[in-house]
């Protein structure tokens, strides 16, 4: 038994901003932010926008590559919808997988949000992968999708420049081909980590059980993001490397035979220094950062279909994704396309 997957889909909001752009309103400048984050631009969702209507646009695009023409027929045959968000549409519930599962009419679905952060996605793979091999569930559509851009502090130039908005998905399913040997297909290993010691260096303060909002408070800022860089990338570099050799030791595989690494798109110096400690060639990774920015949960998705829709990634391709982000959290896939 086999989780492959079978389509990708993303979507970017329409509003693109260009570092030029951005600079009229921040301290800062395009050399800057491109030498310090490889960004050169985001897309960031309309005011009317949330994270729901991403995640349904990419629902809708992976299952039109699926089937064109035939994504609601398609919805009827899904299993089960999970979505790796945190910037849910509500606080606590209902959550986007839900709202999602009733747009695109996925009556037969279980549905349900995983918070992981910027590798919610490598944890919403494994997840569905693990609730497929159970009992008749056969197909799951699997959803990365943020607005980080809607809890960004817009006056905090080392932290806004870094985001923005978008949604990726993929279509998975159950099948008959093998896990093991030359001819295996689909999912075939994922490493799930987390740090909880680090919790306070990348976190959202107020709004919370925590630290709630109280009845009568004046609130001068809405809730946003909070992160010590320097140590974020620190933790970064080494979970990027862990991961990797861990994917690589349990296979029992080497780089070589990966033909590209789909990380998640946070800083290019990031990759660039996971890359140097790896003896790397850059371009084995995948990026695609200095269009998109961070978008979190969406980075690895987004970037899986985009490479997918390169023409590069062919079948029995072996892949492999790496992310970290707030919980601390980090992981990652091994798959053969």
């Amino acid at each position: 038994m086999a989780i492959e997957i079978l389509a990708t889909g993303r979507y970017l909001p329409e509003r693109r901003v260009t570092n030029d752009e951005l600079a009229k309103t921040v301290d800062t400048n395009d050399e800057w932010i491109r030498s310090h984050t490889g960004i050169g631009s985001r897309h960031i969702a309309a005011p009317e926008q949330a994270t729901s209507d991403l995640a349904y646009a990419a629902a809708l695009n992976a299952l039109e590559s699926f089937a064109p023409g035939k994504a609601a027929e398609t919805a009827l045959t899904l299993d089960l919808i999970v979505v790796a968000t945190g910037t849910p549409d509500y606080y606590g519930f209902p959550s986007v997988a839900c709202l999602v599962q009733d747009r695109l009419g996925a009556v037969n679905a279980g549905a349900f949000d995983v918070s992981a952060a910027c590798t919610g996605f490598v944890y919403a793979l494994d997840a569905a992968a693990g609730m497929l091999g159970i009992g008749n569930r056969k197909r799951a559509l699997v959803i990365g999708a943020d607005l980080l851009t809607k809890i960004t502090n817009w006056e905090d130039r080392g932290t806004c420049v870094l985001f923005g908005d978008a949604a990726g998905a993929a279509l998975v399913e159950r099948t008959d081909a093998p896990v093991t040997g030359e001819a295996k297909r689909g999912l075939i290993q994922s490493v799930l980590r987390a740090q909880g010691s680090g919790a306070q260096e990348l976190k959202c303060d107020r709004g919370g059980t925590r630290n709630p909002y109280k009845d009568g408070e004046t609130v001068d800022k809405a809730t946003h993001i909070y992160m010590n860089g320097r140590a974020v990338y620190t933790f970064a570099v080494k979970a990027f490397t862990e991961v990797m050799q861990e994917l690589l030791d349990r296979e029992g595989i080497t780089m070589d035979q990966v033909k590209k690494i789909i990380p998640h798109q946070a800083n290019e110096r990031i990759v660039q220094a996971a890359a140097k400690r790896f003896g790397l060639p850059e371009d084995k990774f995948f990026m695609n950062i200095e269009k998109y920015a961070n978008t979190s949960a969406a980075t690895i998705p987004v970037a899986l279909d985009e490479y997918a829709r390169t023409g590069e990634l062919q079948r029995g391709d072996l892949i492999m994704t790496v992310g970290f982000g707030g919980g601390l959290t980090y992981g990652g896939n091994l798959i053969v396309w």
